[in-house]
């Protein structure tokens, strides 16, 4: 019997869709006595470290979580897990955290996109059976703005290259922790979570360390799924953002069954993107919740989902939150959200006053769950213009003239499946909504939606050179 600790923040579900593909059960952890008497504890952090630690301390989960830890039984602790193992973090100054590791947990210093986001390489340096049967090269999911510094090397269990060298595992008995996502880190993943588990604990065969790591480039599978004419939820796919093809919406498979494909394929990351707008469910009933309680029980990478990330009122009157239906999304199954259009007016408030005012769905979902759970999902297409002094938006010089011969172009940003253009454009949306808080950037083009004409590369490098996530 495995005993999650689910202190009721981000998605968990997949880390125990992880566990029970391994043939194990699960229970969730519901009062301090629970965590006493576990026989192996799971402890997947997901979020922010000053979110994480008041819920624990509100919960009364402090003092037993200490004692199971001091007792010596297998523990093992995900990302913002092995965060709240340590003294403090730059993060919440001033708030403890569990002190069994002496040290402190630092924002990274570099200058490389923040939240390092992706999948790389670990550097050994202890021996652990939850390394038996690895070569050494393999490589694991990440996403993360802070990093644990141990006050000792003593517990340190592995190292991970991003900038500079951090520690992306400890060991200390029968505590392990790590930084990276197992749940998330595919077949990988899956064996690290199963020699954790195993009976024999106590053997350890070598591993073959590398001597740097390196963060890979991700496939991600982005998939656009609406309702066709049937009322079912099917893949679709756009020409300049029209889904339909002889007056039916284009079906190239199901959702979960696509997903799925991906996965064992070898994408690292699935992303659905919701274009219907299904406002009248109550949230519990949201057609995309299903679609992901299904998806993460046999995919384990990232998913994450976009589409209905807003505040809504149902048919029966009852109003949600934003932060809200992220929590559900995160529940079931979602690693990260994806907001579209609502990311745009939200970016309009903040440019007439300048102002966070800390309500938006960008900040209130940053502050919870930590800026690697938001993506703005952002949809503009080309404007021309004679010169660059004729509009007051991010205009650049463009290699592809426009229909007249223009040689100046900015990049509009839309709303409403692209059916609406507002008066802001993309490179300074995606600067204002990293300053919101938000963690990735997934840039389409409606020019070159369904075209097979390729990237926009302009368009790329324009937005990435405004932004450093």
């Amino acid at each position: 019997m495995i005993t999650l600790l689910d202190y009721g923040a981000g998605n968990v579900r997949s880390v125990v869709n992880a566990i029970e593909s391994l043939g194990e059960t699960v229970k969730t952890a519901h009062s301090g006595e629970d965590i006493l008497s576990a026989e192996k504890l799971v402890f997947p952090g997901v979020g922010a470290f000053g979110n994480m630690m008041r819920i624990l301390n509100e919960k009364n989960y402090v003092e037993p979580l200490k004692a199971y830890l001091r007792s010596d039984r297998p523990f093992f602790a995900i990302c913002l897990g092995l965060q709240a193992l340590f003294d403090e973090s730059e993060e919440a100054p001033g708030l403890p955290g569990l002190g069994i590791i002496p040290g402190t947990v630092k924002r990274f210093d570099i200058d490389l996109s923040v939240p390092h986001i992706g999948w790389n390489g670990i550097t050994v340096r202890q021996p652990s059976r939850i390394f038996n049967g690895f070569s050494g090269d393999e490589k694991f999911y990440f996403v993360h703005s802070y990093h644990v510094a141990p006050a000792t090397d003593e517990t340190v269990l592995t190292t991970t290259d991003y900038g500079y060298s951090f520690v992306s595992a400890i060991q200390k008995g029968n505590i392990v922790a790590t930084q990276f996502h197992p749940e998330k880190s595919g077949r990988n993943g899956l064996r690290l979570l199963e020699n954790f588990l195993a009976a024999d604990l106590d053997e350890t065969r070598p591993l073959q360390t590398v001597e740097s790591t390196t963060l890979a480039k991700r496939i991600i599978a982005c998939l656009d799924v609406r309702s066709n004419d049937q009322g079912d939820l099917v893949v679709t796919k756009g020409d300049q953002y029209d889904v339909r093809e002889d007056g039916n919406v284009r079906n190239l498979g199901m959702p979960v069954d696509l997903a799925l494909r991906y996965y064992e394929e070898g994408a690292d990351e699935v992303t659905f993107l919701n274009i219907t707008g299904f406002r009248d469910f109550p949230l519990e009933d949201m057609p995309m919740i299903e679609v992901l309680k299904q998806t993460s029980k046999n995919v384990f990478v990232p998913l994450t989902i976009g589409g209905g990330i807003r505040d809504y009122t149902d048919k029966d009157g009852r109003t949600y939150s934003s932060l809200e239906v992220a929590a559900e999304y995160f529940r079931s199954g979602a690693d990260k959200v994806s907001i579209g259009s609502d990311a745009v007016l939200i970016v309009e408030a903040y440019l007439e006053t300048g102002i966070k005012t800390g309500t938006s769905a960008i900040e209130e979902i940053a502050r919870v769950y930590g800026s690697q759970a938001v993506v703005i999902s952002v949809d503009p297409r080309r404007v021309y213009v004679d010169s660059p002094d004729s509009v007051t938006h991010k205009v650049i010089e463009t290699a592809l003239p426009g229909p007249n011969g223009e040689r100046y172009c900015w990049y509009q940003c839309t709303v409403k499946g692209g059916r609406e253009g507002r008066d802001v454009d993309a490179v300074t949306l995606a600067r204002v909504c990293e300053t919101l808080g938000a963690g990735e950037i997934l840039l389409n083009c409606i020019d070159r939606d369904g075209t097979n004409l390729g990237f926009d590369i302009e368009l790329d490098n324009a937005v990435k050179g405004a932004v450093t996530i």
